[in-house]
């Protein structure tokens, strides 16, 4: 007969063994996130290297400070632009009108263009009917169609959030429409033959198979509507991000249009991290692959 003696013990080194493991495992997580990834090191490297170029550019007069301003009064623009203001606004009132627009624009986008562009992917009549009208503007620059905004809606924020919004309603219709297309019909078939009807195989097949294609088609609007969002604010504005680069211009102040260029470039990475982290949440069987 087998010994029931040693039993505890080998069950007890088992313990030992695999709670070292878990230990180890644990460990090695802690320093992969700990430890800056080699990526990282090259951005800021980069990111090191541009500012020094601009700073000995500058400090040495290698291109005149009216073109090129220093890092150092780009700095004392910025903070006198948020402690005094410029034209009547401090820079973050500037910031949040343009914001206004632009999450406005691209929320009305966002409600319109994608329930046509799903649409338009699973029929193919309502896809003859929109998809002439929106390839026929999408090429279109924005100015092109402005001035008749600004003619039917007039010169308030009505026509800059509609530019805005024309502006991010063709990537986020398309994209819709090709998400669609890009479902795997196996998984169509699959579920209709398992007794599925059509509103449960939109539900649980083709919009989340479809999650992906449209945050990256959201990412392409957050671009595009930054891009307009000077256009937008062109015409009878008084405050906005876009405007002060425009006005500040008319002074030659190449401070003031630095800071607000540098400002619009941080406001879209930051919107783009969240996208990103959305489609995380949305999407989790991806982070995972």
């Amino acid at each position: 007969m087998m010994d029931m003696s040693n039993t505890e013990p080998l069950h007890s080194s088992a313990t030992i063994v695999k709670v070292d493991q878990d230990t180890s495992r644990s460990a090695r997580v802690i320093i992969r996130l700990a430890r800056p990834s080699t990526e990282r090191l090259i951005t800021a490297a980069t990111l090191l290297i541009i500012l020094g170029l601009w700073y000995l550019a500058t400090h040495y007069q290698w291109v005149p400070g009216l073109f090129v301003p220093s890092p150092l009064s780009v700095w004392r623009a910025l903070v006198e632009m948020q402690q005094t203001g410029y034209q009547g606004h401090t820079l973050f009132e500037h910031l949040a009108s343009s914001m206004y627009r632009i999450v406005t624009g691209l929320g009305m986008a966002l409600v319109t263009a994608v329930p046509l562009g799903l649409l338009m992917g699973v029929n193919s009549k309502i896809r003859a009917i929109f998809d002439p009208l929106i390839e026929f503007y999408r090429p279109l620059p924005p100015l092109a169609y402005y001035t008749l905004l600004v003619l039917w809606l007039g010169i308030d924020n009505t026509s800059k959030i509609m530019l805005l919004f024309l502006a991010a309603f063709p990537p986020l219709c398309v994209s819709a429409a090709q998400a669609v297309k890009g479902v795997d019909p196996v998984l169509i078939r699959a579920a209709r033959t398992l007794g599925a009807n059509a509103i449960q195989v939109f539900l649980y097949i083709v919009l989340p198979g479809s999650l992906p294609e449209l945050f990256t088609g959201l990412r392409i609007a957050v671009g595009v509507t930054f891009s307009v969002l000077v256009a937008a604010e062109m015409v009878a504005a008084s405050s906005g991000i876009g405007w002060i680069v425009l006005d500040a211009g008319k002074f030659l102040r190449s401070d003031v249009i630095f800071v607000g260029i540098i400002v619009m470039g941080l406001t879209g990475l930051l919107l783009d991290k969240l996208v990103r982290k959305l489609e995380q949440l949305a999407t989790p069987w991806r982070s995972c692959g």
